[in-house]
């Protein structure tokens, strides 16, 4: 843990030692802006670079903060210390509002919808004749802590700086927990972070939520330091440039919000005087010059600059420090042979099109039951209605005795029931072990904050070493602390069971495993689904490969065009002249 937080501590040390330096005012007060700047970045790290949603309103939940702690301290005398309270709770409010409307979209519509936003927060700061119209609020007084005035100069920056590593320390907490894994989750899509039990639109909202905090912060502390607010600070313009940073420094790297606002805020100052200079005219010729240099980083570097420190400064691997942790309570487990499964002629149709028809089966605990078909015969889409991914056109599903047909899949998933997908899911930049402990995400209840305040670390080694069992117990053990991107596609796929398994199961699901998988891997696949079964697991198999499914399945359910077309044991199947002319093939 002490390597990862060098970064930190280097930072730490860094601040008191500029304070004491004797720098001139006019760089202590950049460093400040390259503070304030980047305390909205952070929230954008959190909210684009890993959450996927891109924001151009920041800047107006910088304006609430401001505005806010502005107001109050001029017309109520209340001490800023306790406006900067105030304005969270503001943005709070007006940050779930807007989420709860927004987040919903998708594509372009979201980003759109930000702008939206901003400009009408930057318009009503405009005209409201309380708020100063245009002008603004002037004549704010600067922080200060009994008669010790904070002022605009050093103790400003060691505030601005403290609060700035104090958020960083806290979104690196949270990115490294049970929530920091399902926001993780959530820029690859919902299926699979729903499937863990994980409801993103929750989780989006939470982060939209904390991203407007840190803007509210930002803007609080920048009412104090310029001592006068107008509504040009909080303009679309400037939410385009806080994205802009954020883009440039790396928008997915919690250092990457630093670096961008750091070198956009230099780099704008000293174009301003250099470009007009060099040309021999007046004019915003350093747009121009970010806008080249947007695409180009686009272009080469698209995770931006902190990117190649990155990648020269690899992740240390986890500390093990979770054999003494207590393990996780376990679920109750059906008895042998006990009804597990039970579908009850199950419907779905699209339009006129009829995809499943009907169909009925069940699954008794210790038994592996094959779902198998000729393409396009329904087994995925039945799959999903089992799972909860699409909703049943009619027909009944029964988990355990209690009816499911009409629950959303993160609801079965907390039930009991886990599944893997046809093609991989997971979260590439992630290790081994931390997709395999997201499976383990309903079993713990560690919430933002503290993660964020890191007091989950005994919840944390509880879901470590639960992941760790379940890799070891399907033979991946060794390939804990790899990069899960740089498995081959076998491991990949065995490592997705070991997430389903790290929910506690009863019944497993695994959608086409042996897609993919060398001769080799097949046989060790085949040996991880004995082992499970031997353990009393009750498994689901959608597979292509008839070798795999014989020698397996206890039974097999046979769909053709979106019907059953039988039941039985693989001998029986085999045996079976409609099989064969439909899948299997027959004799001349």
């Amino acid at each position: 843990m002490l390597k990862r937080n060098i970064p930190i501590l280097l930072l730490a040390a860094a601040v008191p030692v500029i304070a004491l330096l004797p720098l001139p005012d006019f760089w202590i007060a950049q460093l400040n802006y390259i503070g304030l700047y980047a305390l909205v970045c952070l929230g954008l790290v959190l909210l684009t670079g890993v959450g996927g949603l891109t924001s151009f309103g920041q800047a107006a939940f910088v304006g609430i903060g401001a505005y806010t702690t502005a107001w109050l301290t001029l017309n109520t005398g209340l001490s800023p210390w306790l406006t900067v309270f105030v304005g969270l709770g503001l943005t709070a409010v007006s940050a779930v509002i807007v989420g709860l409307i927004t987040l919903r979209m998708s594509g372009h519509y979201l980003p759109l919808a930000t702008i939206a936003w901003g400009l009408s927060l930057y318009y009503l700061m405009g005209n409201l004749d309380a708020l100063g119209k245009y002008d603004g609020l002037l004549g704010l007084k600067s922080l200060s802590i009994g008669s010790v005035d904070i002022g605009q100069g050093r103790l400003f920056f060691v505030l601005t700086w403290a609060i700035v590593i104090a958020g960083a320390v806290a979104l690196l907490n949270l990115l490294d927990s049970r929530p920091g894994r399902a926001i993780r989750s959530l820029k690859g899509g919902t299926q699979m972070a729903e499937a863990m039990g994980i409801s993103t639109f929750r989780y989006k909202v939470t982060i939209f939520l904390i991203a407007a905090l840190f803007a509210s912060v930002a803007g609080w502390l920048l009412a104090h330091f310029q001592r006068t607010v107008n509504p040009s600070a909080f303009g679309l313009k400037m939410g385009i440039e806080y994205l802009f940073m954020t883009v440039i420094g790396g928008v997915g790297y919690v250092w990457g919000a630093i670096v961008g606002a750091g070198l956009v805020k230099l780099l704008d100052d000293y174009l301003q005087v250099a470009l007009p200079a060099l040309i021999g005219t007046s004019g915003s010729y350093e747009v121009i010059v970010f806008g080249i240099a947007l695409v180009l980083v686009l272009k080469y570097l698209p995770d931006g600059l902190w990117s190649v420190v990155a990648r020269r400064l690899p992740r240390p691997p986890r500390t093990v420090d979770w054999q003494n942790a207590v393990d996780l309570p376990a679920r109750s487990k059906p008895a042998m042979g006990e009804l597990v499964l039970h579908v009850d002629k199950i419907r779905k149709q699209f339009g006129g099109l009829v995809a499943v028809n009907d169909i009925s089966f069940d699954i008794a605990a210790g038994q592996i039951v094959g779902l198998i078909g000729p393409n396009g015969a329904g087994k995925s889409t039945t799959f999903n209605l089992i799972t909860g991914v699409l909703g049943k056109t009619s027909g009944q599903v029964t988990f355990r005795g209690d009816d499911i047909s009409a629950l959303a899949s993160r609801d079965i998933s907390r039930k009991g029931m886990a599944r893997t997908f046809q093609h991989v899911k997971m979260i590439a930049d992630m290790t081994v072990l931390e997709n395999v402990a997201m499976g383990a995400y309903t079993r713990g209840a560690s919430g933002v904050v503290s993660s964020m305040l890191r007091t989950n670390k005994l919840e944390e080694q509880r879901l470590m070493k639960e992941a760790q069992r379940q890799l070891e117990r399907i033979g991946m053990g060794e390939f804990m602390h790899e990069q899960a991107g740089n498995l081959a596609m076998g491991p990949q796929r065995l490592m997705e069971i070991a997430r389903a398994l790290c929910c506690d199961p009863a019944l497993l699901l695994l959608d086409e495993p042996a897609a993919g998988l060398r001769h080799k891997e097949k046989q060790a696949l085949a040996q991880v689904l004995r082992q499970l079964q031997g353990e009393g697991m009750s498994i689901l198999l959608v597979e292509h490969d008839m070798d795999l499914v014989m020698d397996v399945c206890d039974q097999l359910v046979v769909m053709e065009f979106g019907t059953l077309l039988t039941r039985g044991t693989p001998a029986e199947v085999q045996a079976n002249p409609a099989v064969r002319a439909a899948y299997l093939g027959t004799e001349h």
